[in-house]
């Protein structure tokens, strides 16, 4: 018991660095796209293989407590939940690479005018990763619902942003490729934001064994 309880820890540190890395790459993303900032931009590109390299060793270190722990209960639940938001982070730390990728090519162009949106959506992206890492680490359910909720507001601004954008395309043909590219970030952004949600409903998952698919659409008695 004290072998697992030891594990454990490791386990849990070796997520929250895999956090840090995560957490520093979107953020430097969104401040990338704010500034057109292609050297912040190549620095997020660079560092993502550290990402996925941690994520090998948290899924690895997962298996290994899996076959020799037989860990039972709140424990197994932590293994598993582990295993899956090492997987949401890395596909962050994707994302965020490749927003930066394309962040690189709309820094040789001049800007346009729904930046402004993009942006916005990159900040509330970035608080809900956030707010879904306080609520793992902590653990804390109602945070983990918050979290839910706030996935709506990115929805709602990718929505308008994607017509605004086809719009401005439709009147400016010269735009087309800066704006597809605007349009992947947009997207990617709002896929953040769904991640940050996988997050937080692997925290419900943890704390309260519900399952995991849509377990915060909406538990109101939290």
């Amino acid at each position: 018991m004290a072998h697992l309880l030891e594990e454990l820890d490791r386990l849990n540190m070796k997520i929250m660095q895999m956090v840090v890395q995560t957490e520093q790459a979107l953020s430097k993303t969104v401040n990338a796209f704010s500034r057109m900032d292609s050297d912040m931009a190549q620095q997020v590109v660079d560092n993502d293989k550290k990402i996925n390299e941690l994520e090998v060793q948290v899924y690895d270190l997962c298996l290994r407590l899996l076959a020799l722990e037989q860990p039972v209960a709140k424990d197994l639940r932590f293994i598993l939940g582990c295993m899956r938001v090492c997987q949401d982070l890395e596909r962050i730390g994707d994302e965020s690479a490749n927003i930066s990728d394309a962040t690189i090519y709309l820094s040789l162009n001049p800007p346009m005018e729904f930046y402004d949106k993009i942006l916005l959506m990159g900040q509330k992206s970035y608080d809900m990763l956030q707010e879904a890492i306080i609520a793992f680490s902590s653990p804390d359910v109602e945070r983990a619902v918050d979290v839910c909720r706030m996935d709506f507001e990115v929805d709602e601004l990718n929505s308008a942003v994607l017509k605004e954008i086809i719009q401005y395309m439709s009147q400016k043909s010269d735009t087309i490729e800066p704006c597809v590219q605007t349009i992947n970030i947009a997207r990617r952004f709002e896929r953040i934001a769904d991640m940050a949600t996988n997050i937080a409903e692997t925290t419900m998952f943890i704390v309260k064994g519900t399952s995991l698919k849509h377990s915060c659409q909406f538990d109101d008695r939290v």
